[in-house]
């Protein structure tokens, strides 16, 4: 889908998903990493495999001079430098787009390159809470809680090569190239749901409801959104709408198959009943015989019977889970590839398929590493200026 279009990858952690995606859509992306860069760690592997890799310090001058030099070949720059910070400098907006007009420059933040916290340096845990996340996730007379493996990284990679492909399309046009500036913040604020329509429509703030979730009901009143089963947890939330009222009928008929006790859940026209006036008495009374239910069942069970009955309803996947589904070894998207160890190593591949088929992953930056000299001759640089950057151990030789 990208192929033809080279993109330059000088990101930090928030910016590596960025690549990924454009390497699972076909673009030729080439990650620049400083000589000495420790190809080791799992999450550097995985979010930059299908990369090829530049060692180039670009924290010297003639790295910097070499990038600029290579600029008017390069389709998509992704960068993660501190706005007022020394890297931010010799990245400027400005400056890029003078050296190549139809540049498509993605800077990736943790506030965003203007305003008052333009400058500050923050954590996935700094991210969560400043984007609003932790406030609504822990028990209510708990601390705020992130999700334990970070997402504020994956939620602004995701959106700056969303940011990155809308650019793209509008350089077609013949509009020329444009700066990206995504902000990690904002990023996890448009992961929130229903919070932020809560406070513009009712002038309420959904707070932290452990299990449950918020912002369903119009009286204040919490549903749950997890539940106990044989072997784990269920998520599953009484909704309203048409999906709600289907699932909600087929969660009781399945109920009475299993001859169980359906409490007040039988005295409901689920046609015209609507969850969100519900409150917090009624809620616990609807919900009751569901947690009964729901303990009788495991994950595999519940999500068998909710496919086949059209419910909403997931079971909540552990890793383990995740890595022996069913469904994805379906469609056979792991792929397995040489590690550095002379073993292999399994990859999560492209997330989509064409015509049956998902593109096949290249180990590249994440495998044995590119080709330093072939790569800076194909963007432009003479054979002595190449010279001249391994004398000064400014790129790695080969």
């Amino acid at each position: 889908m990208l192929g033809g279009y080279k993109v330059l990858d000088l990101s930090g952690r928030l910016g590596w998903l960025a690549g990924r995606i454009l390497v699972d859509l076909g673009a030729d992306v080439i990650k620049v990493e400083r000589p000495g860069i420790d190809r080791d760690d799992a999450d550097w592997r995985a979010f930059n495999i299908g990369k090829r890799l530049l060692t180039l310090d670009v924290t010297e001058a003639a790295g910097q001079e070499a990038i600029l030099a290579a600029l008017p070949r390069i389709d998509i720059l992704i960068e993660t430098a501190t706005p007022g910070g020394p890297e931010a400098a010799w990245l400027d907006p400005e400056r890029l787009a003078g050296l190549n007009l139809e540049l498509i420059h993605v800077s990736v933040t943790p506030y965003g390159r203007e305003g008052p916290r333009a400058g500050w340096r923050a954590s996935d845990l700094e991210i969560m809470a400043a984007g609003g996340a932790m406030s609504i996730v822990g028990e209510p007379d708990g601390t705020p809680l992130r999700i334990s493996v970070p997402q504020s990284y994956a939620w602004a990679g995701a959106h700056a090569a969303a940011g990155a492909l809308v650019a793209l399309t509008h350089r077609t046009g013949g509009a020329g190239g444009q700066h990206v500036d995504v902000s990690a913040q904002v990023s996890i604020v448009t992961s929130l749901a229903h919070a932020p329509t809560f406070v513009d429509m009712l002038g309420v703030v959904p707070g932290r409801v452990g299990s449950g979730i918020s912002g369903r009901s119009v009286h204040g009143g919490t549903y749950r959104a997890f539940w106990r089963c044989k072997d784990g947890y269920i998520n599953f939330i009484l909704y309203g709408g048409p999906a709600g009222r289907r699932t909600n009928k087929a969660l009781v008929e399945w109920m009475r198959e299993k001859d169980l006790d359906l409490g007040v859940l039988a005295e409901i026209d689920w046609d015209t009943y609507d969850p969100i006036l519900a409150d917090q008495d009624e809620i616990d009374r609807l919900e009751a015989p569901i947690a009964t239910f729901f303990e009788t069942v495991t994950k595999a069970e519940f999500l068998d019977g909710a496919f086949g009955r059209e419910m909403l309803g997931y079971p909540v996947s552990t890793v383990a889970d995740i890595a022996t589904d069913p469904q994805l070894a379906a469609r056979e998207f792991w792929q397995d590839l040489p590690s550095p160890d002379g073993g292999s190593e399994r990859h999560c591949g492209a997330f989509y398929r064409v015509d049956g088929e998902r593109p096949e992953l290249s180990p590249s930056a994440a495998g044995n590493g590119g080709n330093n000299r072939h790569i800076l001759l194909e963007l432009g640089l003479l054979e002595a200026q190449i010279d001249a950057l391994e004398a000064e151990h400014v790129v790695a030789a080969e």
